[in-house]
């Protein structure tokens, strides 16, 4: 083969071969192909920080394609996406391949059309070292903060935990949110609202002998009624004012994944994954081969010269002249480091209106898609132009009061014909909307139809949804648009932030604990402005300004070496105290709720309390559901947990039958015997359907028994994915070639022997074993001499 170009995803690869003729073959390394190894720090800190990566083990198998296809001559394209990550796979690629002496070009493109992929082929470049040594230290460094402080965590908190650099940021940004919205103490205010008629119209009051005042209780809300009853209300002026407004920019990663939260209740995840299938392409579309927009993963506000030419024939055809711009509208990205060489999230085709696409789009894409179509249109349209209109009224006795009536036409759509943004505020989403007001004449005197005095309290900050979060890392510095959605994903994926059923963001207890004992001890670690300045240095690496192992060298000692003194000196974590909810009904005992080092959970009675008798009595102890929290779970509430462990009853042999919730959910307990209770709720089960539930699983278990060596406490079963031995808690892998007749007739020692003789893994070093194929048949060339010798025996004695 002349030519072989790889790319990263075989969508890509499908859809990019369509453009290229016989003479090029394109494929796909699915990502990385090299990575740190997972067992160890994976990089020398004494050897300048010589990172010791190594072909992923479920990557050899691609290596092995893409070796297949490479001869002395073949011209290499590495053409995996642009930016920072893109650059690290197409170099990852050149040693993992063995391809140094191959003519290697790297081409780029920011979105999959025919003529974007010809001209990269056409402007061939090397590979950006920068680039590669800007990820290398985020991979790195990143390497180096969740390898060093893991085992901390695990030692000083609870085993199993993990930090990252940047979820631990975005983590604690969750927490102290939440310690806000606790910390709140509401204010009370009062709105005074008047309703006219002759004509019908509203008016709610401004001002206070001209001074904008808030009415804080009944009381001054009641002296105001009274003045109000006792005057007129006089229509004293009229404002008019006309104000432009101007379209949001073209949409960057952050804010895409924001407007597609509002809009469409997508998740972070959800819009990057949908986003990727819109640029990939591969969705048969008549008369379009390609991707439907550009590269998805930018903080760039700018568009091109062809996006905005096309944009202006679009809006002319679809809105009219009067719609479009003399010159295009340019934009100026307000994100820290933004990339502005890139272009904005947009069409790759405005020509093509979500109309066209409807019936080839699944609804997630169509979504997507016209919101991305609606914004980049919006952009180079004409401002919108509104007639904004207040009637002051002058109220009360002494004519102390100004209320405010306010209407809002729009005199000129323009943008606004395309699309509005949303916003997090849905009362803000009303100043997009018109409001009318009926004409009347200044200095009339109008008549009231009610007075309306309405009781109010100020709102806590809200909690952050996935979107709102990425802003404020977006604005804060922290992250860049490869690593918002990971890190989202990650934090909630430890348990650490749990979403709520409104779909916002709360600190999980044990996030709350981990949190503070980083604050405690490693305050750089999670401080935003030391995250922020990290990510500037990653940037001044990519732009050749300092050299990747400068930033290690930086960070590297010092955090080490108070990672050690804190395995010594620092005190375990400190968990949040008892609240105490109440009383057990039954048993008179205090009930709390507490967090401890393997979660949230709630408790009845106490480590101190005795019988009658003076002998101890051990408290009772039930885990949180995932939705619940130690400081809102109510008496009620934690009387329903601690039913468990229940005694349903008694099965058919007299034995007890009991439910409970583990490690693993909730299950049924009858002896040492446990049934998982997958479907059911645990709290509502009863003894029948608990039965029910046992007699299921162990005809399923039966059904999957093969052979059975009680003695020897193995097991020949058959799983999900084909027969294989279990020993124990252990499983191992039965030869490839048995059938179940072959399985049912093995013996114990031969058993044993597949044990023992069990394959090593690909790539590891030691001796060398008999293949699953081999032992196969091994045993097979047993069974048919065994079979013949039985045979021989039966003829010598008729």
């Amino acid at each position: 083969m002349k030519n072989l170009v790889i790319v990263e995803s075989p969508a890509k690869a499908r859809t990019i071969s369509k453009f290229l003729g016989s003479d090029y073959t394109v494929m796909a390394s699915m990502g990385h192909v090299r990575d740190l190894p997972k067992s160890s720090l994976g990089f020398d800190p004494e050897d300048n920080f010589k990172p010791k990566y190594q072909v992923s083990r479920d990557k050899t198998k691609v290596i092995a394609d893409l070796k297949k296809q490479i001869k002395k001559d073949t011209v290499i394209y590495l053409a995996a996406d642009e930016d920072r990550e893109g650059e690290a796979i197409a170099w990852h690629l050149i040693p993992a391949l063995k391809i140094e002496k191959n003519p290697i070009k790297r081409i780029v493109f920011h979105e999959i059309t025919k003529g974007a992929i010809l001209e990269a082929l056409e402007n061939p470049r090397e590979v950006d070292q920068h680039l590669v040594d800007a990820q290398q230290a985020r991979r790195i460094l990143d390497r180096a903060v969740g390898y060093k402080l893991s085992p901390l965590l695990w030692k000083k908190v609870r085993y199993g935990l993990s930090a990252g650099r940047v979820q631990s940021v975005a983590v604690r940004i969750i927490v102290e949110k939440e310690r806000e919205i606790k910390a709140f103490n509401p204010e009370e205010f009062w709105k005074i609202k008047l309703d006219f008629e002759n004509p019908n119209f509203r008016a709610e009051l401004a001002k206070i002998n001209g001074k904008i005042t808030k009415v804080k209780n009944e009381k001054e809300a009641a002296v105001i009624r009274n003045s109000c009853e006792a005057g007129e209300y006089l229509l004293e002026n009229i404002e008019e004012k006309e104000s432009k407004r101007n379209p949001a920019a073209p949409f960057t990663t952050s804010t895409l994944q924001q407007e597609a939260s509002r809009k469409a209740g997508f998740g972070v995840k959800q819009t990057m994954i949908v986003a990727q299938q819109l640029y990939e392409g591969g969705i048969n579309i008549p008369d379009h081969i390609g991707g439907l927009i550009t590269y998805m993963r930018t903080d760039s506000v700018n568009l091109s010269k062809t996006a905005t030419d096309m944009a202006k024939e679009v809006i002319i055809k679809e809105y009219g002249k009067e719609y479009s711009l003399s010159k295009a509208r340019a934009y100026k990205s307000k994100a820290k480091g933004a990339q502005e060489a890139h272009e904005a999230i947009r069409p790759v085709n405005l020509h093509l209106k979500p109309s066209d696409v409807h019936a080839f789009l699944d609804h997630s894409q169509y979504r997507l898609y016209s919101l991305i179509w609606k914004r980049t249109i919006a952009t180079q349209m004409a401002q919108a132009v509104v007639a904004n209109t207040t009637y002051k009224i002058t109220a009360g006795k002494e004519e102390e009061y100004e209320f405010q009536a306010k209407g809002t036409k729009i005199v000129f759509a323009g943008f606004m014909k395309a699309y509005t943004e949303g916003s997090d505020d849905p009362e803000a989403a009303l100043d997009n909307t018109e409001k009318f007001l009926p004409n009347v004449k200044k200095d009339t005197v109008l008549e009231l139809e009610n007075l309306e005095t309405e009781q109010n309290f100020t709102k806590p900050p809200a909690r952050y949804t996935e979107a709102s979060l990425v802003k404020k890392m977006e604005s804060e510095g922290i992250g860049r648009p490869s690593t918002y959605a990971p890190t989202i994903s990650t934090i909630q994926a430890r348990d650490y932030v749990i979403k709520t059923e409104d779909k916002k963001l709360a600190p999980a207890p044990i996030g709350e604990v981990v949190n503070d004992f980083l604050v405690e001890h490693f305050p750089d670690i999670v401080n935003l402005g030391f995250t922020a300045h990290i990510e500037e240095e990653f940037d001044d690496i990519a732009d050749g300004k300092i050299a990747w192992q400068t930033v290690m060298q930086e960070f590297y000692g010092d955090f080490v070496k108070r990672v050690d003194e804190k395995q010594e000196n620092a005190p375990r974590a400190k968990f949040a105290e008892a609240r105490e909810l109440g009383v057990d009904p039954k048993t008179d005992k205090k009930i709390f709720a507490s967090t401890g080092r393997y979660g949230a959970f709630v408790q009845l009675g106490h480590k101190d309390d005795v019988d009658e008798n003076g002998k101890e009595i051990k408290p009772k102890f039930a885990s949180l559901a995932k939705d619940q929290s130690v400081d809102r779970i109510t008496l009620e509430e934690a009387l329903i947990l601690l039913q468990l462990p229940k005694v349903l009853g008694c099965d058919e042999n007299g034995d007890d039958v009991k439910v409970n919730i583990g490690r693993f959910g909730p299950y049924i307990q009858i002896k040492s015997e446990y049934f998982s209770l997958k479907i059911d709720n645990p709290y509502t089960v009863d003894l029948q359907r608990a039965l029910e539930v046992v007699k299921e699983i162990r005809e399923e278990k039966e059904k999957a028994l093969l052979k059975d060596f009680p003695e020897a406490k193995i097991q020949l079963l058959i799983g999900r994915y084909g027969p294989y031995i279990k020993e124990g808690k252990k499983n191992f892998k039965l030869p490839k070639g048995l059938d179940e007749q072959d399985i049912k007739a093995l013996s114990l020692e031969e058993v044993k022997d597949i044990i023992k003789n069990q394959p090593t893994s690909k790539g590891r070093r030691g001796a060398v074993k008999k293949t699953p194929a081999k032992k196969a048949a091994t045993i097979k060339s047993r069974k048919n001499e065994d079979k013949k010798t039985t045979a021989k025996k039966s003829t010598a004695k008729k």
